[in-house]
């Protein structure tokens, strides 16, 4: 049998692929690129930016409606709660007070405040009052409202200011994917600002926080564990004027270890409004089931009133 030389084969080839259409398909492309119109920002520029707003808000009360849902591959299932009314309090340092009620009866459905070190939780319908340090993880529970921490709805409404001194902010020009009216999926540049910080163990990647370059805000924040984990990633829609301030009217918040989310759609809002320290205070109610997180389980889980005995 006759052999060709490689250098014949790819002629014969090359000179045959006009002739058939079974060793390629053309096919339109399914994303493209926006059109609207976008804005230029520097590295300096950006991180001046959030710098601006995080030293400018110091507080925010704010009346919102909540979505929540839990569950995921961990799970096996994902089961969505019901719109509920809630109302929040934040200050600086890291003060937040967070109540949710039900729907229709407008009775509390979960209570919880965070001076920045501790927090509490008061899950009414379930009659526990949780307490424990912020950096503890929370629960597998299918309940979103017992896995929730005050800290991370704080870390996620307000921005930290990025610390020259204690960390590091690399500009990534990246592009995020969007949808149009028509539902078809469009690509547009965006800004990343990827943070990394001093840790015991030396530099570890922090945060990164991915910015619209149609309005140069922040539209998602992205925060990792030292080992490199996701915690939290939380997008910022619908910005709107709040007397003067730019904040987003749509904030979803998604623990991925957790596997739980929170929406949060704000009603009112109200900005740099004075807070008393009263208003972050949170009692014990009478006869309810304690959990000390920072505790063994079976010394931690007592009714109040036995624990006073």
């Amino acid at each position: 049998m006759r052999r060709f030389p490689p250098i014949w084969a790819l002629a014969l080839l090359l000179a045959i692929l006009p002739t058939t259409g079974c060793l390629f398909r053309t096919r339109p492309v399914e994303e493209r690129y926006s059109k609207a119109p976008l804005q230029e920002s520097t590295q300096q520029g950006l991180i001046e930016g959030i710098n601006r707003q995080a030293e400018t808000i110091q507080s925010i009360k704010a009346t919102v409606d909540i979505d929540s849902s839990a569950g995921g591959m961990k799970k096996g299932h994902v089961t969505d709660y019901k719109e509920i009314r809630g109302y929040v309090l934040a200050r600086k340092p890291g003060w937040l007070h967070m109540i949710g009620l039900m729907p229709i009866v407008r009775t509390t459905a979960f209570d919880m405040v965070s001076d920045g070190q501790d927090f509490k939780l008061w899950i009414p319908p379930k009659n526990k009052f949780v307490v424990g340090r912020n950096q503890m993880t929370a629960s597998s529970s299918d309940n979103p409202m017992e896995n929730i921490r005050p800290q991370n709805i704080y870390d996620a409404l307000l921005i930290h200011r990025i610390d020259a001194e204690n960390e590091i902010a690399v500009l990534e020009n990246g592009y995020e994917t969007l949808h149009d009216g028509k539902g078809h999926r469009v690509l547009q540049d965006d800004y990343e600002l990827t943070v990394i910080k001093k840790s015991d163990s030396g530099w570890v990647l922090a945060r990164k926080i991915i910015f619209g370059r149609t309005d140069l805000k922040p539209h998602r924040q992205v925060i990792y564990s030292d080992d490199g984990k996701v915690v939290t990633d939380a997008h910022y829609a619908e910005y709107k004027d709040y007397s003067g301030f730019g904040f987003p009217s749509r904030i979803e918040i998604y623990r991925p270890q957790e596997e739980y989310d929170i929406t949060l759609n704000m009603l009112k809002l109200e900005i740099n409004t004075p807070l008393r320290d009263d208003q972050f205070v949170l009692e014990q109610p009478p006869g309810a089931v304690v959990i000390h997180l920072d505790q063994p389980q079976s010394s931690s889980i007592m009714p109040t009133s036995l624990q006073t005995q």
